[in-house]
């Protein structure tokens, strides 16, 4: 193989020799971005004393689109020419002569070239050699049958050329006409083109362009796999490489893919998507060993985690230092921070949108990795001709870490373990019908001694099933339940030895409708429906020494519709609207016992008119109203665009706590006619720019947002076990406020970015509220108010096999309440407060740095491994998770927590078979 690809090579220069041997050394810069070849030599000519012979009917189809950088003539024509059958030579006196088989031509074998390549469905990339793919890009696709329409459809499906596996979310797009189209989730894609030659990209999100040259006669398929990497000419750099940052409609929104997730360094060595995203602009989190994040001042159970259409309610494991996504089965990752498509819904902040795969389909392939605290193991691959699998686990080993620890201290008794696992099939039945089934389940369980033992669950289950109708109309259809649940379970006395317990359930349908009405409106309707049931906590003893009288709250359960439908309208070459609007319809249902309070007058026992009793399914109350989403796009010219996005939202459950961050013991309450659905409001602007012949992409985005119906907390308020929680919680209006920037190179050695965020998030109790009003009613920052937040991501590729990450983090302390004062009252010493929120704890800087080994690149091995070896906290900086203040000897004394106070070193060792 690799002689025939030297041959080949040196074959090509040897047909070249007469046209580049000779001294051209005029060089050219400058942008040629979908113009016509005849326009493009008159510019030449313009420029230099180049003159350009040419029929123009040869040339009539060649539209030119490249970048030059101090380039000679003879290179650009290389570059133009690929895959086309026009060649060229130069004579002494710099005349350029165009024509069709000249001595310039290359002939290649007839059978050189895989014969399914040839067919219409594609090129199939998986199954060819080395060399037949770099020669896939420039070979001309004859698509079609002659006939006398104009226009014709190009149907296909985008495939990962490594994996086999469907890529989700690529761009397929002309440049000429700005003609695009984005794959599903199954990988396919539809467009739209002018009968006639083509040049087709394929941008794949957070990876490298692809391209396929076409004669498109008329409808037809053409099935494409993309390279993970491509490598390609340093002279030339295709124009439209990022484009997807600029042309895209919606704003607000990042992408990952697993490849850059696995070069940061990481905690314990532990690949962890939503650390990964902590790296990105506008997303922050209140401190180490923990998952929850905060997207543009919003609160954690304001954003929407996702998995395969699955809602995930607690997104980590051991209390925050690992997410609960094993990264070996994520195929991608989105970040929507505005610009939320219709088919979302349900939070006010964000959407985090998790695609697992289902698996390779042309061989079994095992991965997996061994570190200092966890071992995961996947399998994927296929079962017959139209099914694949992808089965995934990750377990943990952490107690030896705990065993270790200096003797006498708080955690000689601490054990800790968890585990998940997911299971996604998909079977194809035929063209037009695809099945999916996915399941996911994790738990944890720990203590910090041997009395009182912590255990939570995620428990998830869907199957989908998706229609296409024809080239136009197709539909997906997921029936599922989510299921969350956490205990603790007290033995330090048996007299009051208990068993707490906590669980949400929820059902729910989806149904999606994509339409392709025409080249400039792509609709997309349906409806979502989601049937809460929560049981907000019961207790009760253990073992019959136990004095503790059972105790439960009242279950609630609640009905969630919402339909919705939304269009992308290409209005010109230039402006792109997004637009839609989703009606939510909320009831609160029964059995319940409801307490009515007096108009006017403080939430509270004295104020108490009834208490209501609902039978089971019985509407208590109803929410409803109107979702509106709108976006546009303006490209200012081929490297730059302006975007803007309003949208509107409701969310009708909420996070009962009163940490900062999510953690397993916190619980979730429904809407009800005491307690309204937050709603919320953003609108955003940003400018998108590519420079240095894309090399570098640049954004900033500016946002406002105002929220109603928050809820905070009385001082000494009750959360657990309360069957009154309204009486203990304030009605609150929020504003959100900032800008985002983000600076990324994508080529190189070294790549990376650095984001800069400045973000406000304040509070203040509702003017409507009657009672206690915090900080006399005015502004406050939240608990997770971080005004500055910087983030440097770097990589360096030494060679092929080696590379160093670093990863740097600054942010804002986060602020708190602190005692400001001590005074007797009535012959007791009380403390008193300062205004909540009026303090902060010191700023957090961070820096890891990682080193990953990969092993050697032969294609025939038993298995590809590579290591990943770095430190964590490189610096061993304290920095704090909080502050708070304990009497000791009868004086009030302050304390700094620092979770990861020390450098922390780690090595990971990953395997591919």
């Amino acid at each position: 193989m690799k002689l025939k690809a030297v041959f080949v090579f040196f074959f090509s220069i040897l047909c070249l020799f007469p046209a580049l041997a000779q001294d051209h050394s005029k060089k050219f810069s400058g942008l040629f971005p979908g113009i016509s070849f005849q326009r493009f030599a008159r510019q030449i000519e313009a420029q230099s004393d180049y003159e350009f012979y040419f029929l123009e009917k040869d040339v009539s189809e060649i539209q030119v689109n490249i970048s030059a950088a101090e380039n000679t003539l003879p290179q650009l024509l290389v570059t133009i020419f690929e895959g086309k059958d026009l060649k060229f030579s130069i004579d002494g006196s710099n005349r350029v002569f165009i024509s069709k088989n000249s001595a310039l031509e290359v002939k290649l074998a007839e059978d050189f070239f895989n014969k399914r390549d040839r067919e219409i469905k594609g090129d199939s990339l998986g199954a060819q050699s080395d060399i037949d793919r770099a020669f896939s890009r420039n070979k001309l696709y004859v698509i079609g049958s002659q006939g006398s329409q104009t226009e014709a459809t190009l149907s296909g499906r985008i495939t990962g050329i490594d994996t086999g596996n469907p890529v989700f979310g690529a761009v397929v797009f002309e440049r000429v006409n700005y003609t695009r189209a984005i794959t599903n989730e199954a990988g396919e894609f539809s467009i739209h083109l002018p009968v006639g030659r083509h040049t087709l990209f394929i941008q794949n999100l957070g990876g490298f362009v692809e391209q396929r040259q076409l004669s498109l006669l008329g409808d037809g398929i053409l099935d494409i796999a993309i390279e993970e990497n491509i490598i390609s000419l340093d002279e030339f750099t295709i124009s439209s490489e990022k484009m997807s940052n600029i042309a895209r409609p919606e704003m607000g929104v990042q992408s990952l893919n697993i490849q850059s997730m696995r070069k940061l360094p990481a905690v314990l060595g532990e690949v962890d998507v939503i650390r990964s995203i902590l790296t990105l602009p506008g997303v922050q989190t209140v401190g180490e060993a923990s998952v929850g994040f905060n997207v543009r001042g919003g609160a954690a159970d304001q954003n929407l985690i996702l998995m395969n259409h699955s809602t995930i309610y607690n997104p980590s494991h051991l209390f925050g230092l690992f997410s609960a996504f094993n990264p070996d089965m994520v195929e991608s990752v989105e970040l929507y921070k505005a610009g939320m498509p219709v088919k979302f819904g349900g939070r006010l902040s964000s959407v985090l949108d998790v695609e697992a795969k289902y698996g390779n389909p042309d061989k079994v392939q095992v991965t997996g990795g061994i570190g200092l605290m966890t071992s995961r193991l996947t399998v994927e691959g296929p079962i017959g001709e139209n099914t694949t699998f992808a089965l995934g686990g990750r377990t943990t080993y952490s107690d030896w870490i705990l065993d270790i620890l200096e003797e006498n201290t708080d955690f000689n008794d601490a054990r800790a373990s968890f585990y998940d696992l997911n299971f996604n099939v998909s079977h194809k039945f035929n063209d037009k019908n695809t099945l999916k089934l996915n399941v996911y389940n994790s738990s944890d369980n720990f203590r910090f001694d041997r009395d009182t033992t912590f255990t939570y669950e995620n428990r998830n289950f869907n199957l989908g099933w998706t229609h296409y109708f024809n080239e136009k109309l197709e539909a997906e259809l997921v029936l599922g339940r989510d299921q969350y649940n956490f205990g603790i379970q007290g033995r330090d006395n048996p007299s009051n030895a208990y068993d707490f317990g906590y669980e949400i359930l929820q059902d729910f349908a989806k149904v999606n409708f994509q339409y392709e009405y025409d080249d400039q409106h792509q609709l997309n309707f349906g409806l979502h429906s989601i049937r809460y049931r929560l049981q907000p906590g019961q207790i009760g003893p253990v073992g019959e020494p136990s004095l503790v009288i059972p105790e439960s709250v009242n279950t609630e359960q609640a009905l969630e519709t919402a339909f919705y439908i939304g269009d992308n309208f290409e209005v010109n070459d230039h402006l792109s609207l997004n637009y839609g609007m989703r009606y939510v319809i909320y009831n609160y249902l029964g059995p319940n016992t409801i307490r009515e309070y007096r108009d006017g007058v403080p939430i509270a026992p004295p104020n108490l008119e009834r208490e209501r009793e609902f039978s089971a399914g019985s509407i208590i109350n109803t929410y409803h109203g109107p979702e509106f989403r709108i976006s546009a796009r303006y490209i200012l010219d081929n490297i730059s665009s302006i975007k803007a996005g309003y949208n509107t939202g409701r969310q009708f459950i909420h996070l009962v706590t009163n940490n900062a961050a999510i953690a397993p013991t916190d619980v979730w309450k429904l809407s009800d006619p005491n307690i309204r659905p937050q709603w919320g409001d953003q609108i955003s602007i940003g400018y998108y720019r590519n420079l240095k012949i894309d090399k570098y992409e640049f954004s900033v985005e500016t946002y406002h947002r105002t929220l109603r119906n928050l809820i905070d907390f009385r001082s000494g308020a009750t959360l657990i076990l309360n069957n009154a929680v309204e009486q203990d919680i304030l009605r609150t209006e929020g504003r959100a406020y900032g800008a985002e920037v983000l600076l990324k190179k994508n080529t190189g050695k070294l790549n990376g970015w650095i984001s800069y965020t400045y973000s406000r998030s304040l509070l203040r109790t509702a003017a409507e509220e009657t009672a206690e009003k915090i900080n006399n009613g005015g502004w406050y920052p939240s608990n997770f108010d971080q005004p500055h937040n910087a983030v440097l991501v770097g990589n360096y590729e030494w060679s092929k096999r080696i590379s160093t990450s670093i990863n740097a983090n600054y942010s804002t302390g986060r602020p708190i309440t602190l005692p400001v004062a001590q005074f007797n009252y009535g012959g007791n010493e009380r403390v008193y407060f300062s205004d909540r929120n009026a303090y902060r704890i010191p700023d957090y800087f961070r820096v890891d740095l990682s080193v990953n080994l990969e092993g050697n690149h032969k294609s025939k091995k038993l298995a590809h491994s590579s290591w990943s070896v770095g430190v964590y906290n490189l610096l061993g900086r304290r920095n704090p998770y909080s502050v708070y203040f304990t009497p000791v000897n009868g004086v009030l004394e302050g304390f700094q927590l620092s979770i990861f106070a020390q450098p922390i070193p780690f090595i990971t060792y990953n395997f591919r078979i």
